[in-house]
């Protein structure tokens, strides 16, 4: 072998005859089954391979891969596994200069073959299968970086790279589950078939460019649906956190987006597939936080959200298709449960790895899916329709929830934009009462910048405020703005809120968050004074319930106002308002205990039916308040005024059940807004008749204008030039004399009571009037 190197290195022309004559031999003892022979003659070879790295060792390899081409074919596992080993020593050899005509397809399709044995033999399986993965190993190393060679990304090699691989990657559940750990297990469990495949695919993603992730990730999401391993999930996960690991931090959008892709060429597939690429897409989006979800943010929310309202229409139809009972599948409501649940899950995945700015305008994009009757949004008739709204309503403000909890900012006039804000409050003053504790929860997450909404959730009247250990800090200057803005509005839905007989005790424990948050978070002198007033105003509710409240309501209205009355007491530290609070609660303690948040928020509520005979001793008064509180610097004036909400076309238009309704009260908010209101005559009360007579005389309107139109058009045809002259020409004058007196009274004004003044030259001029003098008619004053 010696003597043999030293020739081949000493001629190198002679290297292709050496390799011709080497493979002859060994093709012949192949066929004649003399395996030592053919040991021999791969060993020679191997050595002349690892000696010579010359200019002419080209045509050398190509009757090396002939060889070993030859010994894969071969039925023996033995000489299939010399054949693997002789090819991965080849493959990690860097040759001088590249090769143009060199194929490596059947390497690839006989290593991929390999992978996937099934040999009787559990370890000549074994053997053969790591032989498989080491070929495929070595076929990526020889051609994943030589632009001339066999481009190794292309579909058709990929599919069967890929595949191989997590073939042997599903096994490693069963080893896993066997082992107790990776530490406690031997060296020959270590270097198993799984492992290896694994090492090989972290390898092969890891030297995916930009263009190749593609042709990578294809096949993954193949072979996942062929075998059905969306639905455990357990392994889908564990490849795409191999997928996202491997490859650069960089690309990871690209493996986002063909899972969304994927998501939706499966929409019609079962909810546990569509489950499980979904919580598949939950994971990657974690990882790719480090690197990058990519430019085309919004497409993957909307792709998320088009996915639920899907998931919204199968559940009520009960087939996958438009009409009901085509389908053949059968959908389980439950299922569909829990493929919305994971989808909102992901939203919020997705949302915690985005930037601030991101999250609001994502926030901002979920909240205009939402539909709301009161922004003239198309919204479906009929049951089905209404079912369908509510529930698409329901599963956007949760989605909506799941992406404000993890939201920090400090400047509310940035996270609440006004257009968002108002759409928001908007759903705040809906029927439904699950859609009015959501949009609260959604205010209170936004609000909560210092994570005290633990500490408010449960509703009591503690004597010491210093035990909740609250973080509080001075109000900034966009939070003062940010009041002034949107303070009144905020408290009109608080108010209208409180309202609601369909509240039970979560929608006042999240009022009663929200008070306190806003009093914590947002509170300047002004608006502590309104919170009381608002809170005042909440207890006239319940003392004359005009609208006819049920006991509990009217309790826990009571109880409300006398918790949030307890605290703001204590943070405002005015020692007469807390003594005038103290005094309430303690006469409330002995006389009326059910108008206490201990005796009326808990599991079985203790009532009393006599509210209305109630002395003034356990309310609190506003005239009291404002004596205390005037006293210490507040606005007197401002805290004696009771709060009335000022209701706008909004709040009234937000509950309206149907066209006709909504018509009439647009009739009903014009007169009742109209300055004249006094001399106009009552309202006409809307019927069929009177729309259709409205429509006849519209149409009549019209007939007489449309005659008019063509009399005029007719006239200038047809009447001589003169008589058209003539009627142009007195309307000029008429027109002309207008304008003149208009120039007239411009021009020339009258004189000012000062005088005249003299101009520069000398001579006297009329003095125009001042500015602020003048008198404009009311349409002109901006």
């Amino acid at each position: 072998m010696e003597k043999l190197t030293f020739y081949a290195l000493s001629a190198p022309e002679k290297l292709d005859r050496i390799g011709a004559y080497l493979s002859e031999r060994l093709i012949r003892d192949v066929s004649r089954h003399r395996y030592g022979y053919v040991c021999i003659a791969m060993e020679a070879l191997d050595q002349l391979l690892m000696a010579c790295h010359c200019q002419s060792i080209n045509l050398f390899v190509e009757s090396f891969l002939k060889m070993v081409a030859k010994l894969l074919e071969s039925e023996k596992p033995n000489l299939q596994i010399l054949g693997t080993n002789s090819f991965v020593k080849f493959a990690n050899i860097e040759e001088d200069t590249p090769s143009y005509h060199r194929s490596y397809d059947f390497f690839v399709s006989r290593f991929s073959e390999m992978c996937h044995s099934s040999h009787d033999d559990l370890d000549i399986r074994t053997k053969i299968r790591m032989s498989g993965i080491k070929g495929l190993q070595g076929v990526v190393r020889k051609t994943v970086n030589d632009e001339l060679q066999a481009n190794i990304w292309d579909p058709q090699h990929m599919d069967k790279i890929v595949p191989s691989l997590l073939f042997n990657l599903q096994h490693v559940e069963e080893a896993e589950s066997r082992s107790p750990s990776p530490l406690q297990a031997t060296e020959k469990e270590k270097e198993s078939p799984t492992e290896l495949a694994e090492r090989c695919l972290r390898e092969l993603l890891g030297r995916a460019a930009y263009g190749n992730i593609k042709n990578a990730i294809k096949p993954v999401l193949i072979h996942l649906d062929n075998h059905s391993l969306w639905e455990p999930k357990i392994f889908a996960t564990c490849c795409f956190r191999i997928i996202m690991y491997s490859i650069q931090p960089q690309h990871s959008h690209l493996v986002i987006q063909q899972l969304l892709g994927h998501l939706d060429a499966n929409s019609k597939s079962a909810a546990t597939v569509r489950a499980g690429i979904v919580e598949v897409l939950s994971e990657a989006a974690v990882i790719a936080a480090s690197g990058s979800v990519g430019p085309t943010v919004l497409e993957v929310f909307n792709t998320l959200l088009r996915q639920l309202r899907l998931s919204i229409d199968y559940a009520l139809t009960g087939s996958y298709d438009c009409v009901a009972g085509v389908s053949t599948k059968i959908i389980k409501e439950h299922e569909e449960r829990m493929f919305q649940e994971a989808v909102i899950k992901t939203i919020g995945s997705f949302a915690s790895t985005l930037p601030t700015y991101q999250q609001s305008e994502v926030m901002v994009f979920i909240m205009n899916k939402v539909p709301l009757p009161s922004l003239q949004q198309s919204i479906e008739a009929g049951k089905a329709g209404e079912n369908r709204n509510r529930l698409t309503q329901i599963m956007l403000l949760k989605s909506l929830l799941q992406v404000s909890v993890g939201f920090q900012c400090s400047n509310m006039l940035t996270a609440l934009p006004s257009a968002f804000l108002d759409r928001l409050l908007s759903a705040a003053l809906m029927e439904d009462a699950e859609i009015r504790l959501f949009v609260l929860e959604i205010l209170i997450s936004f609000i909560d910048r210092h994570g005290n909404r633990q500490k408010f959730s449960t509703i009591s009247t503690i004597s010491d405020i210093s035990v909740l250990k609250l973080k509080v800090d001075k109000c900034s200057r966009q939070d003062t703005v940010f009041m002034k803005k949107h303070g009144q509005q905020l408290y009109r839905h608080i108010y209208l809120i409180c309202k609601e007989e369909s509240n039970v005790q979560a929608h006042y424990e999240a009022l009663y968050s929200m008070l306190m948050l806003i009093s914590i978070e947002l509170a300047n002198e002004e608006v502590v004074v309104d919170l009381i007033r608002l809170v005042l105003a909440v207890q006239e509710i319940a003392q004359i319930n005009e609208d006819n409240l049920t006991a509990y309501n009217r309790c826990a209205l009571f109880a409300l106002g006398a918790a949030y009355l307890n605290l703001i007491s204590q943070l405002t530290t005015v020692p007469t308002f807390c003594q005038h609070i103290h005094e309430v609660i303690q006469m409330r303690q002995k006389e009326a205990p059910y108008l206490l948040p201990e005796d009326v928020f808990v599991e079985r509520p203790r009532l009393s039916k006599s509210l209305d005979r109630l002395g003034p001793e356990v309310f609190f008064w506003q005239s009291k308040i404002s004596e205390v509180l005037g006293g210490s610097g507040y606005n007197s004036d401002r805290l004696s005024t009771p709060y009335i909400p000022q209701l706008t076309d909004e709040d009234r238009l937000s509950k309206r059940k149907s066209i006709g309704e909504t018509i009439s009260l647009q009739v009903e908010v014009e007169s009742r807004n109209s300055p004249e209101r006094e001399q106009r005559a009552p309202a006409e009360e809307i019927t069929y008749e009177t729309l259709k007579k409205a429509i006849v005389d519209s149409v009549a309107v019209e007939e007489q204008e449309r005659e008019r139109r063509r009399q005029v058009v007719e006239k200038f045809q047809k009447a001589p030039f003169e008589e058209i002259a003539a009627h142009c020409g007195a309307r000029a004058t008429l027109l002309q004399s207008k304008l003149n007196q208009i120039f007239e009274i411009t021009i020339r004004p009258p004189p000012s009571p000062s005088g005249t003044i003299t101009a520069a030259y000398g001579q006297p001029q009329n003095h125009s009037i001042p500015v602020y003098e003048m008198k404009f008619p009311d349409l002109c004053v901006y």
